[in-house]
């Protein structure tokens, strides 16, 4: 069950949203200011963030949460009544990956919420493109065809699809995927590395998901 984070000061259209999201099967904190929804923020899965707020504005908000290195890939969802394109535009460059204007219906919201869950792993599933993750199944799919992966090629391929664009080194890929007992060397990410573009048919030098970034480590392409 998906943990949402509702930021909305108006207790109706809280009431409304948490019936509404409920139903569909999330578990709903809120929040009525700024200050309550930072202090709920690291039990979240997605935030809905409305616009205006009492004691700071939601893109304020919105600003801090990136600059957080724990929450730079939380999904945040913006509900505003701010529907000019240039509004829609300030909302997405400072940090929101989607943005819906009021009045708005409970289907819609529902939709975009289950696919912001889906872009990052929390709806069981993780999509990037042609890539498919089944992450309960341990199953990989790319342009529908199955993948044959061991577990750890797809532990590997599912963390780094978490974190797309952000760069990992192979020290800190063996600490979050192998575990910080493991007596491996920096060697073994390369090797599984090499596995996983041979699987998924890449060329090293014009990497459809995997890139590598020369002495630094690897990336998951945006």
């Amino acid at each position: 069950m998906s943990k949402l984070l509702l930021v909305e000061d108006e207790p109706s259209v809280r009431l409304g949203l948490r019936l509404s999201l409920s139903k569909a099967g999330h578990q709903v904190l809120e929040a009525a200011t700024a200050a309550e929804a930072w202090e709920k923020m690291p039990a979240a899965d997605l935030v809905i963030l409305d616009w205006m707020l009492p004691d700071e504005p939601g893109l304020r908000l919105l600003e801090r949460l990136r600059r957080d290195g724990r929450y730079e890939q939380l999904p945040v969802l913006m509900l505003t009544a701010r529907a000019g394109e240039q509004d829609r535009v300030e909302g997405l460059t400072r940090g929101a990956d989607d943005y819906l204007t009021k009045p708005f219906s409970a289907p819609e919201l529902i939709a975009r919420v289950q696919a912001l869950l889906r872009r990052v792993g929390k709806s069981g599933r993780l999509e990037r493109g042609a890539l498919s993750l089944d992450l309960e199944r341990h199953q990989a799919f790319l342009d529908g065809h199955s993948l044959e992966l061991t577990r750890r090629e797809f532990e590997l391929l599912a963390f780094l699809a978490r974190h797309p664009g952000r760069v990992y080194t192979r020290e800190e890929l063996l600490e979050r995927v192998w575990g910080q007992e493991f007596l491996g060397t920096a060697r073994t990410v390369d090797q599984h590395i090499a596995q996983l573009r041979d699987k998924l048919s890449e060329d090293p030098k014009a990497p459809r998901f995997l890139e590598t970034l020369r002495g630094v480590g690897y990336r998951f392409r945006e």
